[in-house]
């Protein structure tokens, strides 16, 4: 089964869920909530954090045409994409100490990279993988630059074709990828669950023989729980300090205690399901005398048959099975039996 590393860390099949929280633009340009942000994503559980690296100028190009700004239905609607991303940036002057914060917690600390100038500031910091964000899954250059680093890399699939995820997986492997993943993701913020169709995650592995997993912009946790029951190895996921604090991705990210809901959710599943397994289970070993069994209903003298009327099948189970009855009906009782006698072969004559 497919399986890579990050950092030492196996993740794949058998694996637990590697559980990333994206910091995205939750810091509000503030250097000490991201720090807090990382704080809490470790005190939630997270194995890692995710940065975005970028621009506005990296991204875009400042202008007041209609093509640079954001149409309807969205969170963002009507806003320039210079204006939007310059808001939402990460300054690049803080991603090696975060990384480091980061570490010294435990941590893995990688980020998704926009452009080459970000793949070699990236590189600088010795990042322990890369991802691919959805909207730049088509960017087959962007693509091979990433994969020629040698690092792992993830990438989203939210809005793109088999054929566009074909391409581009095509282009991180001839580019010697050292290690692939690929998440399902639904580009809408937030998105329905309605929209999710999870049952894409196992067949996202089998078609490309990898580890396969979630980038998830549902409102609460259910989602990713049900995706790591269904085989998910990653589940990636926005962690912001509260969604009261303004900002481009709070109102679809978690809070860290709901954050820790999430995680605890998923270690949940993961030992739930466990393997393939029939009998008895050792919390049930007790419970088993709760079973129904054959007793002895009403008091019988020596000689008289059983019949429904002083045999019955009731709890608890020290008499003889249920399926038993029909065979030791008219059948007679070797001695006087006292009602509440679980009946047994000794009895019989």
């Amino acid at each position: 089964m497919p399986t890579i590393q990050i950092a030492g860390r196996n993740i794949g099949p058998g694996e637990p869920a590697y559980i990333i929280a994206e910091v995205s633009a939750n810091h509000g340009q503030d250097f000490a909530q991201a720090v807090e942000i990382i704080r809490a994503a470790h005190a939630a559980g997270a194995d890692a954090v995710k940065l975005q690296t970028y621009t506005a100028d990296t991204l875009t190009i400042q202008s007041g045409k209609d093509y640079f700004r954001v149409g309807k239905g969205t969170l963002w609607e009507g806003r320039t994409l210079h204006d939007l991303y310059g808001e939402a940036y990460t300054p690049w002057e803080w991603q090696p100490e975060l990384k480091r914060i980061a570490n010294d917690l435990g941590l893995h600390l990688f980020s998704t990279p926009f452009d080459a100038t970000a793949v070699d500031f990236l590189e600088q910091m010795d990042v322990p993988a890369y991802k691919i964000a959805s909207f730049e899954l088509v960017d087959l250059p962007l693509i091979r630059r990433v994969a020629a680093t040698g690092k792992p890399v993830i990438m989203s699939t939210g809005m793109a074709t088999l054929q566009e995820i074909e391409e581009a997986v095509e282009a991180a492997r001839t580019a010697g990828v050292s290690a692939l993943a690929l998440l399902k993701c639904t580009s809408g913020y937030p998105a329905s669950p309605d929209e999710m169709h999870l049952r894409t995650i196992p067949h996202l592995s089998r078609m490309f023989g990898v580890p396969a997993g979630l980038s998830d912009h549902t409102l609460g946790i259910a989602v990713p729980v049900a995706a790591v029951a269904l085989g998910a190895c990653i589940v990636e996921k926005h962690i912001t300090l509260s969604r009261a604090t303004p900002g481009p991705d709070s109102a679809f990210s978690l809070e860290p205690h709901e954050f820790k809901d999430m995680v605890e959710g998923v270690r949940a599943a993961e030992r739930a399901l466990g393997a393939v397994h029939y009998g008895v289970s050792d919390r049930e070993a007790a419970s088993r005398n709760f079973r129904r069994s054959l007793f002895i209903t009403e008091d019988i003298r020596a000689g008289s048959p059983l019949t429904p009327e002083n045999v019955r099948s009731i709890r608890p189970a020290n008499g003889l099975p249920p399926k038993h009855y029909d065979e030791v009906l008219g059948r007679r009782v070797a001695r006087d039996v006292e009602r509440g006698t679980p009946l047994s072969w000794e009895l019989l004559a």
